[in-house]
């Protein structure tokens, strides 16, 4: 099969840019310091791969966590499911929403077999809402934390467990729910021995961010109808084409590469993924967390940046072409929308005879939005602004797969050329701690006011 995504990086180099302003070819070539920067990054990866750290390479081709998976969409609860519900946050939640944005829009929709939610935030107001639009006998909650301790997570899950033996009895309450979590300890996994709800394990080796692939994304996937094979499939191909040493062979490799050497040799730091498809909206959110929880550590580390086109051609891209230096442009791009309107060519009378309506007519807004991305990259290119662009055949679970896995070995190997381990994220801990002992009544905790002068 062809790959499933293609990186065009000419618009990073000094062949685009101009002298003094972009990656010299010659770095690239089999000799050239950022391919032997790739083969050593490249040698971390499998040393952390044969430690078993680096679990979600594996996901693809574990079939019997496929097989479980399969099972739990199809088993039979006792009542018609019309409404899943995610309860998840970060990790748990981020990839498995740009999962069904991106392939299952219908799933978001009123009219789908199954409709999916997603509650992350802690913010009563959202509950609220959910509650108010789902019927609690019709409704199966996916709760979704590794570690079974997320304070958000079962917050939300105490509530929804208390409203849901209101509505169908204490009996009948554990059938509506499913605990995707670590497969051996942690409080889900004992509350659900003795509570008896269904199960799906999160492997141990598999960390939250990096688990979109694992049943965190792929139960909400499949019961939404997607083709988990197909999925699976494009994230395989993509592994193959990730972990070659060559590094103008491996798409990952470069973007690695490429963006490290951006930030760290020439001043740009802030890394905007832009996809021009709104269904790709919550890649770019998922993308924009797996970058910064994962490299930013030990006072280094980009900034990533969520954006899409083209609607941010009209708010963010002034500060793109005119603002700070300090950035890299990463386009996504559809080759093939699916969807051609056509815009209908305007009346030769009347006021529709203005260029503004005239130059439109004939021309599909697929065509429209692909020019727009090509005149944002060459308007980036002549101002000397660098930008790159990855491509995918068309939005589906093939191209998917391809994409998440791309990311994530990209991840692992910027990891390494930062020389930062890409896997913990203890700057999130120190929060953690302090709420917990807040909310544990603990005196030793102790906050200081916000307030001003």
């Amino acid at each position: 099969m062809p790959p499933p995504v293609t990186l065009a990086f000419r618009n990073l180099l000094t062949v685009a840019l101009g002298e003094g302003r972009g990656v010299d070819p010659q770095d690239l070539a089999p000799e050239g310091a950022l391919a032997r920067a790739h083969r050593g990054a490249l040698a971390t990866l499998e040393t952390r791969r044969g430690n078993g750290e680096l679990g979600f390479l594996r996901l693809p081709d574990d079939q019997d966590l496929l097989a479980q998976v399969k099972v739990a969409c199809t088993r039979e609860r006792g009542f018609p499911i019309r409404d899943l519900v995610v309860v998840g946050i970060g990790g748990s939640s981020l990839g498995p929403r740009a999962l069904l944005e991106a392939v299952t829009p219908a799933a978001l929709t009123p009219e789908a077999p199954v409709r999916v939610h997603f509650l992350e935030n802690a913010d009563p107001d959202t509950l609220t809402r959910l509650l108010a639009t789902v019927s609690l006998p019709h409704t199966l909650f996916n709760i979704v934390s590794k570690s079974g301790t997320t304070a958000e997570t079962l917050a939300q899950f105490l509530i929804l467990k208390a409203r849901i033996e209101e509505a169908v009895g204490a009996d009948a309450a554990p059938r509506h729910f499913l605990f995707t979590t670590d497969p051996e300890q942690g409080p889900l996994r004992a509350l659900s021995r003795d509570w008896g709800v269904d199960t799906l394990p999160v492997p141990q080796d598999v960390g939250g961010r990096f688990s979109v692939l694992s049943p965190v994304g792929l139960f909400p996937a499949g019961m939404a109808g997607l083709d988990l094979d197909a999925l699976l499939d494009g994230a395989r191909a993509m592994a193959k084409e990730s972990l070659v040493p060559d590094l103008q062979s491996n798409p990952a490799g470069l973007l690695a590469a490429l963006l490290h050497h951006w930030d760290v040799r020439l001043g740009a730091p802030i890394h905007v993924l832009m996809p021009y498809a709104d269904r790709l909206r919550g890649l770019a959110l998922w993308f924009q967390q797996l970058w910064a929880e994962s490299l930013g550590k030990e006072g280094r580390g980009p900034t990533p940046l969520a954006s899409l086109g083209a609607v941010d051609q009209h708010s963010l891209l002034q500060l793109f072409m005119e603002g700070p230096k300090d950035k890299v442009i990463l386009f996504l791009q559809v080759m093939d929308p699916a969807a051609a309107l056509v815009i209908p060519p305007p009346t030769a009378d009347g006021a529709f005879r203005d260029p503004a309506f005239r130059r439109l007519g004939g021309h599909t807004l697929g065509h429209l939005l692909e020019t727009e991305r090509q005149a944002t990259a060459e308007a980036l290119r002549a101002a000397g602004r660098p930008s790159a662009t990855l491509r995918i055949p068309q939005v589906d679970a093939s191209a998917l797969g391809g994409l998440f896995l791309l990311f994530e070995v990209a991840t692992v190997l910027a990891g390494a050329h930062y020389g930062v381990n890409p896997l913990d994220q203890p700057g999130v801990e120190a929060g953690k701690i302090l709420t917990r002992g807040r909310l544990e009544g603990d005196p030793q905790v102790t906050f200081l006011p916000e307030e001003g002068f």
